[in-house]
């Protein structure tokens, strides 16, 4: 087994997946180090169509589009008993309009099974207990399950470990970002659905009749099942760690949720979970040798499904800085990671404000919206809001909406 790669990456979800896949292609050495053992649950099952994009990109795409996985034309939104629908065929550009909605333990799987049959090592049931960026090669030292210890060395190293944010809190870089504090609650439910009127092509986010910072999300899967959660800043929830009662009162008091989910199971194998304070941040993205991805450089809250999308164009973004630099080449990480990045975090940051303090919403249920503009907005919910054509998304940075 050997001790030194050209990159090292913590963690196996998305992120970590795509990009060793992106580095593979370039020819370099990658060691995976995934501290859980694959098939897991984990949130964030619904894809975009930027999000098909890069898995293209990666040679990741096929062996997901064949797995059997509900597909996603659109996104559909819902506030009392009104509703809107954006199809993502109708975008600012011509792109790609359709996506997935996934069962992450299956799809997080398919990826690492990918990617070790394109050679990369991945060694599940392993944490990362040091690490030393200050040495060259860059070393960490790893446990096993037995809690045996070896070092591991590194040209460079990527933080792909998600909400654990390892290196983050190995070098003391987390952040409060000063955002109102959110409680996330979520499970999978039989949703036994037979309106004939509902669209599994289309996840929903439903707005709360009472309480319009509360938000709830339905995304259906193939096989009967769906993802559920709720969103709402804590002093909502008196009881905030009885996951299952608080998702069943507030998921319950939407009309459109209590009309199509009066039959659903809500109690199968699947775990209900609860996470607070999701939204710190990290001091950068980067260091001499090593790099943040996804959300170990901070998480933006889920309204849109932006997730996955924003990880793993991370992955690209870093890859290609990687690439340059173990090449021989100068990098600026600043400007060509930290930033190029930013740029779409950014906007949907400022989308995620707005939604927040109304106005966002008031514009996606706006009576008499242009076609222009829900084309723009409707690009932005497909994942591409890295696009500096696009608008709506110039007006945002300009600090128009």
């Amino acid at each position: 087994m050997s001790d030194f790669f050209d990159v090292v990456i913590v963690g196996a979800g998305p992120s970590g997946t795509v990009a060793a896949a992106l580095l593979l292609q370039q020819g370099f050495s990658v060691c995976i180090i995934e501290k859980q053992h694959f098939p897991r649950y984990v949130i964030g099952e619904s894809l975009l169509p930027f999000a098909m994009d890069i898995l293209s990109e990666a040679d990741l795409l096929t062996p997901v589009a064949m797995a059997g996985f509900q597909p996603k034309n659109g996104v559909v939104f819902t506030y009392g008993e009104r509703q809107t629908h954006f199809d993502f065929r109708y975008q600012y550009k011509h792109r790609s309009s359709v996506a997935l909605q996934v069962d992450r333990a299956q799809f997080d799987q398919i990826l690492a099974e990918e990617v070790i049959k394109k050679g990369a090592d991945i060694r599940f049931g392993q944490s990362v207990l040091d690490f030393n960026p200050n040495e060259m090669p860059v070393s960490l030292t790893i446990q096993r399950e037995d809690k045996s210890e070896y070092r591991l060395n590194a040209r460079f190293v990527l933080d792909a470990s998600g909400y654990f944010r390892l290196l983050p809190r190995l070098l003391g870089w987390e952040i409060e970002t000063g955002l109102t504090h959110r409680n996330v609650y979520c499970t999978h439910i039989n949703d036994n659905i037979t309106d004939p009127l509902y669209d599994r092509y289309k996840s929903t986010t439903a707005i709360h009749p009472e309480f319009p910072d509360i938000w709830a999300w339905l995304i259906p899967f193939a096989n009967g099942r769906a993802s559920v959660g709720v969103v709402g800043e804590s002093h909502y929830f008196q009881d905030d760690r009885a996951a299952s009662k608080v998702m069943k009162k507030f998921v319950m008091e939407i009309p459109f949720f209590a009309r199509i989910l009066q039959n659903a199971q809500w109690e199968n194998d699947a775990p209900f979970l609860f996470f607070s304070r999701y939204d710190s941040g990290v001091k950068q993205m980067y260091g001499d040798n090593f790099a943040l991805l996804g959300n170990a450089a901070g998480f933006l809250d889920p309204v849109f499904s932006s997730g996955v999308t924003t990880a793993i164009y991370s992955s690209k973004l870093a890859c290609q800085a990687v690439t340059r630099q173990l090449r021989g080449e100068k990098v600026d990480w600043q400007k060509d990671y930290a930033e190029a990045h930013a740029y779409g975090v950014n906007t949907l940051r400022n989308c995620i404000d707005s939604w927040y303090d109304g106005s966002f919403q008031e514009l996606v249920f706006s009576n008499k919206p242009s076609p222009e503009l829900r084309e723009a907005l409707c690009s932005v919910f497909a994942g591409y809001a890295w696009d500096t054509e696009n608008p709506f998304i110039r007006d945002v940075h300009a600090g128009l909406i």
